[in-house]
C-alpha cells in the first residue's frame, strides 16, 4: 500500500519578470515524515513556502497540499495547515493564554476546545509560571516553543516552520526537536527550513535548493553516499559551489 502524500509539487515555478525565483521544480512529502527544505538565502525556499502555504500564486506547474489545489482552494488550505515564521508569529502585547485563546478562535475551535489546549499545553510544556505573562517578557526559547504548539493547536495535516530554531540556544534547540519529533509520531507532518546543517540530519528526508531548482532530494545516507560526503555541510558546500 503506497503512503499517503500530503504535498505533491509537479513541475512548480515562480518567475518575478525574467527572474525565475523557483525553477521547475518537483517532489512529494509523505504523511507524518519530517521533510528537511534546505537551501542558502536567495535560493528560492521562501517562494516555495509562500506558494505552498497559498500566500503566492505559481506561474506553472501543480501542487496541492493537504489535498488542496494551491491556487483554487486557498482558504481551505490555510484551515489544514499550521505555520510558524522566522520572525515569531505570536502577539507580544498578549499574554500565553491570551494568545491560545485568539489563535484558537482564528482556527475554529470552540471555547471547551481551547481551555483543554490551553491546559495540554502548560502541562506540556511546563508553563505553570509564565501563563499569564506577557509574551514580550518571555525568553526567545521559550516562545519558539509555544509558538510552535499554537501552530498545531487545530491538529493541521501539516506545520511549515521557517527556520525555527533561529537565535536560541544548543539545549533549546534540542528540545524543539523533540517537540518536532512527538509531533510527526501524532500523524502531523512536519516541513520546516533550517540553515543549520546538523539539523537537517534530524530530517526523515532533505531536499536542497540551488538557485530556485532542487539538486539533492533524499534521506541523509542516499544524499551522504551520493554526494561522498562525510555530512551535510560537505553536501551543501558541493552543490552550491
Amino acid at each position: 500500500m503506497e503512503e499517503e502524500k500530503v504535498i505533491e509539487v509537479k513541475n512548480l515555478s515562480k518567475h518575478f519578470g525574467k527572474f525565475k525565483a523557483v525553477d521547475d521544480i518537483s517532489f512529494d512529502v509523505k504523511k507524518g515524515e519530517v521533510f528537511g527544505f534546505l537551501g542558502a538565502n536567495g535560493a528560492g525556499k521562501t517562494t516555495a513556502i509562500k506558494m505552498l502555504t497559498g500566500i503566492w500564486s505559481s506561474t506553472s506547474g501543480q501542487a496541492t497540499v493537504a489535498g488542496f489545489d494551491i491556487n483554487k482552494n486557498r482558504n481551505k488550505l490555510k484551515e489544514n495547515i499550521g505555520y510558524m515564521s522566522q520572525k515569531f508569529s505570536l502577539y507580544e502585547d498578549l499574554t500565553f493564554k491570551e494568545n491560545v485563546r485568539f489563535y484558537g478562535g482564528i482556527y475554529g475551535l470552540s471555547n471547551k476546545e481551547i481551555k483543554l489546549k490551553t491546559e495540554e499545553m502548560i502541562e506540556h510544556l511546563e508553563l505553570d509560571n509564565i501563563q499569564n505573562t506577557m509574551i514580550s517578557d518571555i525568553p526567545l526559547g521559550w516562545k519558539q516553543k509555544i509558538a510552535f504548539s499554537v501552530a498545531v493547536i487545530h491538529r493541521p495535516k501539516i506545520v511549515f516552520l521557517d527556520e525555527p530554531t533561529s537565535g536560541v540556544d544548543p539545549i533549546t534547540r534540542r528540545q524543539f526537536w523533540d517537540l518536532i519529533y512527538e509531533t510527526a509520531e501524532s500523524g502531523i507532518t512536519v516541513f520546516v527550513t533550517t540553515h543549520y546543517m546538523d539539523e537537517a540530519e534530524y530530517c526523515d528526508r532533505i531536499s536542497m535548493m540551488v538557485q530556485g531548482r532542487i539538486e539533492a532530494l533524499g534521506s541523509l545516507d542516499e544524499l551522504l553516499t551520493k554526494h561522498q560526503a562525510k555530512n551535510m555541510d560537505e553536501v551543501f558546500v558541493k552543490l552550491a559551489r
